[in-house]
């Protein structure tokens, strides 16, 4: 059977069941005995334990069974969560995207989990000790030390079978010993010849760390006699005393028991997470159907072409002037507007997805630096297009480690300040208008807008003359100046120059902008606005000369018209009074490399990117129109200030003109 068929589904449901691990898991943290939320993260571990096992990824299947099996003592009430518990399982969870985002780019999945299983298993292992009573405790050491997962105790079962005798040794070096993981290894040896050791108590990493007193248990199929093998680890020196004991498998009704009694939690509804909880939620059941991307850009694709064929159409019935042409074309661009707001809806997916990583980053980072800090997340339903989804997640990671190491103040500043121990980080996202906004708010101290700008001029990023005249907004700007940084010490975290000026780049290639908020003592809020999509988009053709260009509506504040005489020169500059502010005038002509006209009036279009407003010069305006953004290729990237390119009705290509690119020059 061909399983590269199933890769799809496996992956899409894989996901599904991390992110309920992950929602779950913090919830859990807060809330150790609720028995519905261990039983999400139980059944989401037994689901991806089997699903890997049938792909075949076996290192998925082991560390899942391993988390199985310590949930389930969790949620039978045999033993109590503990905060190492929790922590092996956030580590465990990464540990699966880690192995499930390797599977989905190609690779096998593989990834050394050994530590992470090691930890459970001590956990799982736990229990068995505190059962044991002094009566029995020499009957049931096999058990103890050796209860076994499902695959050991298959390997064993089947030695049994063959006619290889199960023995538990215990080993005892000698009390003077100087290297005990040598004597160890020389144990280890001399054992291989005899037969194959399938576990040992300790673990053989923690053997070789030499991480026990001067004892050690191995469970060991041979087909020797128990003579034959006391006299061969005898043999090896500094070994004080063996004892060798016949293992039992006695698993296999506990196993069977355990997992055919029914949690009672089962029987409650999931919603009690999500009604007792504001910050993270259970994932609810929805009526879906799974799509294949490519078919939704396929689909995309042809209605693009649909859209250029529109224009055409509008063209042809303008030029005829047929009145029953008009009026059917007025009714295909209604329903082509229906229609492309269904198929935009397509490739609209939750934020939620982004979103859910962050929770977990935000507990390892702040425990990481020291600090107790709380995330709340708003809006985590808000739907972008899926081009931007897929690009908006490093520009957040970015910001939120920021918020942490730079925003967050330490507990001891905190408490000095006058404010509570945990500090609050805000992660929320809702519609505006045509636009996203993604906003990331801390009740740290606030910019320091002078120790900003003194390393600014540090950095020779700017003189003392435009130091002295910045605005506040300005000078919080310049912490996405390329190499700038507050941080005294380079750490994992910050100080190497590198951060905020990639976040503005990522942004600005996605057509959004990137603004700061800040007041000292209260806190700081980065705020990222989007375009809802990037391929359909509104757009004001202008004609330059003979040529048309495109300027996307989102960035255009008005147009106007603007006489000769209206112009002034400031700084060697072109500029214009806009509403009582001077404001740079731009010949688009000139930019492009086209014939400069003279004119009496000009048309302007005036156009904003972040705090900076310009005015674009152009021959003609043509009018309002919606276009299908297409990229120019590998060919033609890096062009200056054009962002793509458009179809328009009559065939020609328009350029797309990237405001952001001019306003930065």
């Amino acid at each position: 059977m061909d399983l590269n068929e199933y890769l799809g589904l496996f992956l899409d449901e894989s996901i599904e069941h991390l992110q309920a691990i992950n929602s779950s898991l913090l919830i859990f943290e807060q809330r150790l005995d609720d028995e519905a939320v261990i039983d999400q993260i139980f059944r989401s571990a037994h689901t991806l334990k089997g699903m890997s096992g049938t792909m075949g990824y076996d290192a998925i299947a082991d560390l899942t069974h391993e988390m199985e099996s310590a949930l389930d003592l969790v949620r039978s009430k045999t033993q109590p969560a503990t905060p190492e518990l929790i922590d092996v399982l956030f580590i465990a969870a990464e540990q699966l995207e880690t192995m499930v985002e390797d599977i989905s780019q190609g690779g096998t999945g593989k990834l050394d989990v050994k530590e992470t299983v090691v930890r459970l298993k001590r956990f799982i292992q736990a229990e068995e000790t505190a059962v044991e009573t002094t009566e029995e405790a020499t009957a049931v050491a096999t058990k103890r030390n050796f209860e076994c997962d499902v695959y050991s105790e298959s390997v064993v079962k089947q030695s049994i079978a063959s006619g290889y005798h199960a023995y538990v040794i215990t080993v005892e070096l000698s009390a003077d010993v100087i290297l005990k993981a040598a004597r160890v290894y020389m144990v280890f040896d001399r054992l291989q010849s005899l037969g194959d050791v399938i576990l040992s108590n300790p673990t053989s990493d923690e053997l070789e760390q030499e991480q026990f007193e001067t004892s050690f248990d191995v469970l060991f199929v041979t087909m020797k006699s128990e003579e034959e093998v006391t006299e061969g680890i005898q043999s090896v020196s500094e070994v004080a005393h063996v004892s060798i004991q016949p293992f039992e498998t006695t698993i296999e009704a506990e196993v069977a028991t355990s997992t055919l009694v029914e949690p009672k939690s089962t029987v409650e509804p999931e919603t009690k997470v999500v009604s007792e909880t504001t910050d993270v939620t259970a994932p609810v059941a929805s009526k879906t159907i799974r799509v294949n991307l490519e078919r939704i850009d396929r689909l995309m694709n042809l209605f693009e072409e649909f859209i250029i064929d529109r224009g055409r159409l509008e063209r042809i019935a303008a030029e005829v002037g047929s009145s029953e042409l008009t009026e059917t074309v007025e009714r295909i661009k209604r329903g082509t507007n229906e229609l492309q707001s269904l198929v935009l809806t397509l490739r609209m997916m939750p934020i939620e997805q982004v979103f859910n990583r962050f929770p977990r980053m935000v507990r390892s980072v702040s425990k990481d630096v020291g600090k107790n800090i709380k995330l709340h997340i708003t809006g985590a339903e808000t739907e972008l297009d899926r081009t931007v989804i897929d690009e908006i997640g490093d520009p957040l990671v970015h910001l939120i480690r920021n918020a942490v190491d730079h925003g967050v103040e330490s507990k001891t500043d905190r408490i000095l300040a006058g404010k509570p121990v945990e500090g609050n980080l805000s992660l929320r996202a809702y519609h505006s208008g045509n636009r996203v906004f993604i906003e990331i708010e801390d009740d740290g101290a606030g910019i320091n807008h002078e120790r900003v700008t003194r390393i600014a001029i540090e950095k020779e990023l700017l003189t003392e003359e435009e130091a002295a005249v910045l605005t506040p907004e300005e000078a919080s700007m310049l912490l996405f100046a390329p190499g700038f940084s507050t941080a005294e010490t380079v750490t994992d975290l910050s100080g190497r120059g590198v951060g905020l000026d990639v976040v503005k780049s990522k942004i600005e290639s996605l057509g959004g902008e990137v603004f700061v908020e800040t007041k000292r003592g209260e806190g700081t809020i980065f705020r990222i606005s989007l375009p809802l999509t990037l391929s359909i988009i509104s757009a004001m053709l202008v004609e330059l000369g003979q040529e048309t260009y495109a300027i996307p509506l989102t960035a255009i504040i008005e147009t106007t018209s603007l006489r000769q005489d209206a112009i002034l020169q400031a700084h060697r500059e072109k500029v214009f009074d806009f509403r009582g502010q001077l404001v740079p005038l731009i010949s688009l002509n000139e930019v492009y490399g086209l014939p400069q006209v003279e004119a009496e009036a000009y048309s302007v279009v005036v156009v904003r990117s972040g705090e900076k407003l310009a005015g674009l010069m152009v021959t003609e305006l043509i009018g309002q129109q919606e276009i299908v953004m297409k990229p120019l290729g590998s060919y033609l990237e890096g062009i200056r200030a054009i962002s793509g390119a458009t179809i328009l009705g009559d065939g020609q290509v328009a350029l797309i003109i990237d405001s952001n690119a001019l306003l930065r020059k």
